[in-house]
């Protein structure tokens, strides 16, 4: 039986989830997205932001940060939130799981030009990297002009 999510799952409960079935024989698997989901919440407070940056030891910036988690688990994203933007599949919020990315457009049209990119955690909330002074961070959506992209469901 496969353990399936629709709008996510908070990181604490899922790091706990992780940690509880990781070198157990269990008849649970996690989906791509619940490891996506919770995989990113270890880089909250750890890793810096830095313009360009892609990996834990030197820092990452947003989409630095979604093409570096969904690499752990085998996917090869391109490297800007645009061309990110672009080569995922768009979904409704309502259909976006945990581990999806939240796209940030420029202005309320939905293919304008993509600013910032998220990883979802579901309930309206996401981590990415924002600045120098946040580095990686759990936050609440706080713009209307996003959108939302899978590639797994």
């Amino acid at each position: 039986m496969s353990v399936r999510h629709k709008v996510g799952t908070i990181a604490g409960t899922m790091a706990v989830s992780l940690a509880f079935f990781s070198g157990t024989a269990s008849a649970h698997s996690l989906s791509f997205n619940q490891k996506t989901s919770a995989y990113v919440a270890t880089f909250i407070g750890t890793a810096p932001y830095v313009y360009g940056g892609s990996s834990p030891s030197t820092g990452f910036d947003c989409s630095g940060l979604a093409q570096y988690v969904y690499g752990n688990y085998g996917e090869s994203i391109p490297r800007t939130a645009e061309d990110q933007f672009l080569h995922f599949r768009r979904e409704s919020r309502s259909a976006a799981w945990g581990g999806d990315l939240v796209f940030f457009h420029v202005d309320s049209d939905p293919n304008s030009y993509v600013y910032h990119v998220g990883i979802y955690e579901g309930s309206n909330h996401m981590v990415s990297a924002t600045d120098p002074a946040s580095g990686i961070t759990w936050q609440t959506i706080w713009s209307p002009d996003v959108t939302f992209g899978t590639i797994t469901h």
